[in-house]
């Protein structure tokens, strides 16, 4: 293992931050794995410190095999995680939107910039992010539909969906959409925490990396051969959103089977007590992804489900 830094930001009244990169092996650029963007992904953070810690293993074991190199930048943002803050916290600007970089721009395009310069020209590159909006999900792999990406290779990470998403306008400045159009195969695994620690689905994560690298030919490790994904269009998830404003009481999680008519949440009333609300399912299916903060707003999405379509 070969510890280097990719790029400094200079800091007048605290340690200077240093973003680090971890390198395996020697050669060819092979993978490429990134961690949090963000101040709150700890979960991420962690996958990707136990990631770096398997990958020194595998390495002194002879395992990583010959003419591939693997790049592992556990953060880009150290600062807000150790302040709890989501985004960067001078500016409250998010650096997976920043990407390819500017390095006469802001500080955000700059971490960018030197970022994406260590990362470019890899086969295939991997990254651990959260979702813009609060919640927990199936772990999967999500992809964006460039007219590059490859289902097919998403399959082998083993995880137990394949998500696809079409590419926005304000998807162009993350890291995903930028590796893809420079010729990278790249791959976003989102696991069902973030600002907290789950061991399990962080041990399915780091299986689902080495299984990956495993079938690409680039280590040598036994793991269990994982999920036959099921491919999901994230425009064909079925959004379910509150009526009323309260304190928010889920039912349902992410992976749980739902019928017609079931009640999926309720939402109390904040002062008095009483339910105000129930939310009910508006069709079969399995629960995708599910709102985790204890408050909600009218009209906030809750769930989102994977319809059960009847012949």
């Amino acid at each position: 293992m070969f510890q280097e830094v990719i790029h400094t930001v200079k800091s007048p009244y605290r340690d200077d931050m240093h973003i680090l990169g971890y390198r395996f092996g020697r050669g060819d650029k092979a993978a490429c794995i990134v961690g949090p963007t963000r101040g709150n992904e700890i979960q991420q953070l962690y996958i990707c410190s136990q990631l770096i810690k398997e990958l020194s293993r595998i390495e002194k074991t002879g395992a990583i095999l010959n003419n591939n190199e693997i790049l592992v930048i556990p953060t880009l943002n150290q600062f807000s995680i150790n302040i709890e803050k989501r985004f960067w916290a001078m500016d409250k600007t998010d650096i997976n939107r920043m990407f390819p970089g500017d390095m006469t721009g802001e500080t955000t395009e700059r971490i960018a910039a030197d970022v994406f310069e260590a990362v470019k020209g890899f086969s295939y590159g991997i990254q651990f992010i959260s979702f813009h909006t609060p919640g927990e999900f199936i772990p999967h792999v999500r992809m964006m539909e460039t007219g590059r990406q490859s289902v097919s290779l998403a399959n082998l990470f083993g995880l137990p969906y394949v998500l696809t998403k079409k590419a926005h306008p304000f998807d162009q400045g993350t890291l995903n959409y930028n590796w893809q159009i420079n010729g990278t195969n790249a791959f976003s695994i989102y696991s069902p925490e973030t600002a907290t620690i789950d061991e399990k689905s962080a041990r399915q994560a780091v299986s689902a990396v080495l299984r990956f690298l495993t079938r690409m030919g680039i280590i040598k490790y036994n793991c269990h051969s994982g999920y036959i994904a099921s491919i999901v269009e994230e425009d064909a998830l079925m959004s379910i959103r509150t009526d009323v404003s309260g304190i928010y009481r889920p039912l349902k999680h992410p992976g749980d089977e739902v019928k017609f008519g079931e009640i999926l949440a309720e939402v109390v009333d904040p002062i008095e007590g009483e339910v105000i609300s129930q939310i009910i399912a508006p069709s079969d299916g399995i629960i995708f992804f599910s709102h985790s903060k204890p408050l909600v707003i009218q009209n906030c999405i809750v769930y989102k489900l994977i319809r059960r379509l009847h012949e």
